[in-house]
């Protein structure tokens, strides 16, 4: 008892206006082409994971880096702390068209990526097995998610315990 607990919001949302160049992702020091970010209420600022063999990798991330993301997009400003990320897939991927996807997620959605990348991570990228279960994800995040800009992005979750 003493602790407090959050609801994980349902709130799934694309950002088809996500405007990210390669040279923006190189910024973000990850390197790997999937991140997540979230605001972490212990520690007071944004935390950067990124999948590997090992589960989810932390990577320090400059706070200018982070303001620079949140003043293009400022949805990522209503992140609910703790439970809800910025989901992001960057350009250099596989058989990708040059631009980065981004998703407003519940957190758990990325903790179950990282855990179903960590069975069948191989060698620094994945591997091929690791690579089509990141494509047919973010196929089903696609499917599941509303644009941003269709008026559902300031909703936050009020449900705590």
């Amino acid at each position: 008892a003493g602790g407090r607990y959050r609801a994980v919001p349902e709130r799934y949302l694309s950002l088809p206006d996500l405007n990210f160049s390669a040279a923006d992702w190189d910024t973000l020091g990850i390197p790997v082409d999937v991140a997540f970010f979230f605001m972490n209420s212990e520690l007071e600022r944004v935390a950067a994971f990124y999948p590997g063999p090992a589960g989810a990798t932390e990577s320090l991330l400059a706070l200018d880096a982070w303001d620079a993301i949140v003043a293009d997009l400022p949805v990522l400003a209503s992140l609910d702390p703790d439970v809800e990320a910025f989901l992001v897939r960057g350009a250099g991927r596989r058989g990708g068209d040059g631009k980065v996807e981004g998703f407003v997620v519940p957190i758990d959605a990325c903790y179950e990526l990282v855990g179903h990348l960590r069975r069948l991570w191989q060698g620094f990228d994945g591997g091929k097995e690791a690579n089509d279960a990141i494509d047919a994800f973010f196929a089903r995040l696609q499917e599941r998610s509303v644009p941003a800009d269709a008026g559902t992005a300031p909703a936050r979750s009020e449900a705590e315990v």
